[in-house]
């Protein structure tokens, strides 16, 4: 995939855990106590953050994205033999705490500047994203925050995707989408939104419908792709 020019573009939309916020600094924030273990509990305690909501979406079984995560978390210190109830906890309060990936400041500010309407499209709870925002000093930067809470489900079911298009008021032809996820990147480009593949960590992309426009490796190049001066 090459990297374009997408024009006419009136909004960014981004998915936050993994995309705007460093999912793997919350475990590297209990270090100290996790020891070598941290970034095996790191990594499986995201796939199983995941699993758990396509299965409830499967199952028509919601519950909420904070739920989940402890859920996938108990699973992970379970799998590693880790027992330790304080830590636990530690670490749900760090994932409150999530850092933003670096570039991620400047990157909105460009946006903003420009006139771009920006917003947060994710599973999170609206209190787990206000959290994230407000930690990273952000909330200045966004004109909607928007939660899967809304509609019930998880991505990547359609509805949520349409979350965005209903609140900014614009055709999903009008937004640029980015994730860091590949199922979520192909999934928003299958229903019909301009999609950026923010592909972090070298993936292989994925064989589902349908193939996003470019594939970037941070956010740092998005205003160059999206901002076209009169």
């Amino acid at each position: 995939m090459t990297q374009p020019e997408l024009k006419e573009i009136r909004a960014c939309v981004f998915d936050a855990y993994g995309t705007l916020f460093d999912v793997s600094s919350v475990a590297r924030g209990a270090q100290a106590a996790l020891g070598p273990q941290w970034q095996a509990l790191s990594d499986l305690w995201r796939s199983k953050q995941l699993q758990y909501t396509w299965l409830r979406g499967l199952g028509g079984r919601h519950a909420d994205f904070w739920q989940v995560t402890g859920e996938a978390l108990d699973f992970a210190m379970a799998t590693l033999n880790i027992r330790d109830t304080a830590l636990r906890e530690r670490l749900m309060q760090l994932y409150l705490e999530i850092s933003a990936y670096p570039e991620v400041p400047e990157t909105l500010q460009r946006l903003q500047h420009s006139g771009m309407k920006l917003a947060i499209l994710s599973n999170g709870t609206p209190a787990m994203l206000s959290a994230a925002v407000d930690n990273a000093g952000l909330g200045s930067c966004f004109d909607a925050v928007l939660s899967v809470e809304e509609v019930g489900v998880f991505k990547p079911h359609p509805s949520v995707y349409q979350l965005a298009v209903d609140r900014l008021s614009l055709a999903a032809g009008d937004i640029c989408f980015m994730s860091s996820n590949g199922w979520d990147a192909f999934s928003a480009k299958a229903f019909g939104f301009h999609v950026l593949w923010c592909n972090r960590f070298g993936q292989p992309p994925e064989n589902i419908p349908a193939l996003p426009d470019a594939e970037i490796t941070d956010l740092s190049v998005l205003p160059e792709i999206v901002i076209h001066p009169a």
